[in-house]
């Protein structure tokens, strides 16, 4: 029997912890440590509009942690997760983020310290976003395909004292880069690692120490951030998107109420834990906060997931479109499995009307497409919509306080139905990233809204379609690739000379990558390139699909180099000429 799968009695206690703590000095916590860190700054939402939002009840001034107690309390034996053979109910979600956090508060961590977090699709993942929030310590959930680069940027914008990983990942299977972390930045004093390992202390110890007496947690205060998001900017830096308790609260509860979740839906969550879609849209949060049950799959291969779906009786996916086209081709000879199935949300990148239809036609579940964003704005079809709105639009802003302008590139409005840039602003859509005062010039405006990137139309039923995007950004299969990031990688290569990335359509991912580059060797393979970029620390899905050789690169009247001109190039050639 898994020790965490059953009641408290089955808990085992770590005498070895606890007497290696009270060695080291540690204390034994029997109210909350007092900090003396300042709160996160972050760009805060102006007091008449803060005002506003708690007079209309978008902002209720309640921890995230309340997602989790209330059903704590109320239905504790329910199950809140599945997990392989272990089935944690919501008091021992609960309970564990309890533990957890208590052993946090005896290592000295303190309200507004940082962590940073990188976990796969398991248990845990919930457990410590929970006991940190609980103890107002705030995290960046890096997505775990993420590898030196991203993690060495997170923390060097966060200055994280605590490090959470699994020894699952590459990076964490011995203590060099956990080391190396901690050389590079000094504020990092404590490593948990899930998993065996030789180097570090283990998180399922920590969640095993029983506190002695009750704490009195305190979360960071409902206006203040909770926790970082990731964005998929367009700069080579990746931004931090700071999220406060009541903006995020307010779009958890939103989102459950237009998607209908209760205590009856069983939602798979297959997508990476960390991303906002599987989250909060209504993701797992939603479904914590409607009193489901989460059935966990470690990525949205088709077989395990419809295995998953007929024995756990599934009624509710969040898929990409990409991962929709993988089921579609595997669904024939598995359609029994999942006729639990009542609703699939589909989001995170362009999805084709075809692909729309088939879901429909296959599956026979209710379509709903989410357009969302980390920063904030989402739209949903309503689960009512007419299926041509369902089916060829990616939904509408789902508050009445959700302003959106579509703008040409003068800033000024376009005709319903034409083309433009997507602007917003609302009570769960944030006013700048972390730390990014040139940055927050251009990605917001003198008034506060956000601009989002989004080629849109607006139908005259007021939903938006999606057409394109105004960053250059590349969206493969729902993952976010900054072009300048990886630009700047190819030219620390000592044989490129000029490099630039463009997005080339792909029918199953929507998009990937190809790399123009100018080499002073005409002999560079694209396998040594990409064996370079790896040994950079750059995430898999980065790398470019595909590669270009080219004598030189073209350029715009002013200068830049001419990735609309690129594009017409994407066909194979040995050899690129450009007039």
């Amino acid at each position: 029997m898994d020790k965490y799968s059953s009641s408290e009695a089955t808990i085992p206690k770590n005498s070895k912890e606890s007497a290696a703590l009270e060695k080291a000095g540690y204390a034994e916590v029997s109210s909350v440590v007092g900090s003396e860190n300042k709160p996160i700054e972050f760009t805060p939402w102006p007091e008449v509009f803060a005002e506003r939002y708690r007079e209309k009840g978008y902002w209720i001034d309640c921890p995230l942690t309340q997602v989790l107690k209330e059903n704590s309390v109320s239905q504790p034996y329910a199950t809140a997760i599945v997990c392989g053979n272990r089935h944690v109910s919501y008091w021992e979600l609960d309970a564990l983020s309890d533990r957890l956090a208590n052993s946090l508060l005896r290592r000295q961590l303190k309200k507004y310290d940082t962590a940073l977090v990188q976990l796969p699709n398991v248990v845990e993942f919930y457990i410590v976003f929970f006991a940190l929030l609980k103890i107002g310590v705030v995290p960046v959930n890096a997505i775990f395909n993420h590898q030196r680069l991203e993690l060495n940027a997170y923390a060097a914008q966060i200055k994280p004292k605590l490090l959470i990983a699994s020894s699952q990942h590459n990076l964490f299977q011995s203590g060099e880069f956990a080391e190396a972390l901690k050389n590079q930045h000094e504020q990092l004093k404590h490593v948990l690692i899930l998993g065996s390992n030789d180097y570090a202390e283990n998180l399922s110890d920590c969640m095993a120490l029983k506190q002695k007496k009750s704490i009195d947690f305190q979360p960071t205060e409902p206006d203040q951030v909770a926790f970082f998001q990731l964005s998929g900017g367009s700069t080579g830096t990746p931004k931090l998107i700071p999220r406060t308790h009541n903006d995020y609260f307010y779009s958890i509860r939103r989102s459950v109420d237009i998607c209908r979740f209760t205590d009856k839906t069983r939602y798979l969550c297959a997508l990476p834990a960390a991303h906002n879609f599987s989250l909060s849209s209504p993701g797992v949060l939603g479904v914590f906060y409607a009193g489901g049950t989460v059935v966990l799959a470690p990525d949205p291969e088709a077989i395990n997931c419809f295995n998953l779906i007929e024995n756990h009786q599934v009624n509710v996916v969040a898929l990409v479109p990409p991962a929709v086209s993988l089921w579609l081709k595997a669904l024939p000879n598995h359609v029994r499995k999942i006729r639990s199935l009542k609703l699939m949300q589909v989001g995170g990148a362009n999805f084709a009307q075809a692909v729309a239809f088939d879901v429909l036609k296959h599956f026979g579940c209710q379509l709903q497409q989410v357009f969302g964003m980390a920063e904030g704005l989402v739209n949903y079809t309503r689960l009512n919509d007419p299926e041509g709105s369902i089916v060829a639009s990616q939904g509408r802003p789902m508050c009445p306080d959700d302003e959106i302008k579509i703008v040409d590139e003068n800033f000024e409005p376009v005709d319903c139905g034409e083309t433009g840039m997507l602007l917003t602003r609302g009570p769960y859509t944030i006013r700048g990233y972390y730390q990014s005062a040139e940055h927050n010039k251009t990605a917001f405006t003198r008034t506060g809204f956000y601009c989002t990137g989004d080629l849109v139309q607006q139908m005259s039923d007021g939903n938006l379609q999606v057409v394109g995007r105004v960053k250059d950004q590349i969206n493969r299969g729902g993952e976010k690739i900054a072009t300048e990031e990886i630009e700047n990688l190819l030219l620390q290569h000592e044989e490129i000379v000029h490099a630039a990335l463009v997005a080339i359509p792909d029918e199953v991912m929507g998009e990937k990558s190809c790399a123009f580059v100018v080499t002073n060797n005409q002999n560079l393979r694209p396998i040594k390139i990409r064996q370079f970029l790896r040994a950079q620390g750059v995430a898999e899905y980065k790398l470019p699909d595909k590669f270009q050789l080219a004598t030189h690169l073209p350029l715009t009247p002013i200068g830049k180099i001419d990735k609309k001109k690129l594009r017409e190039f994407t066909q194979p050639q040995p050899t690129t000429q450009f007039a």
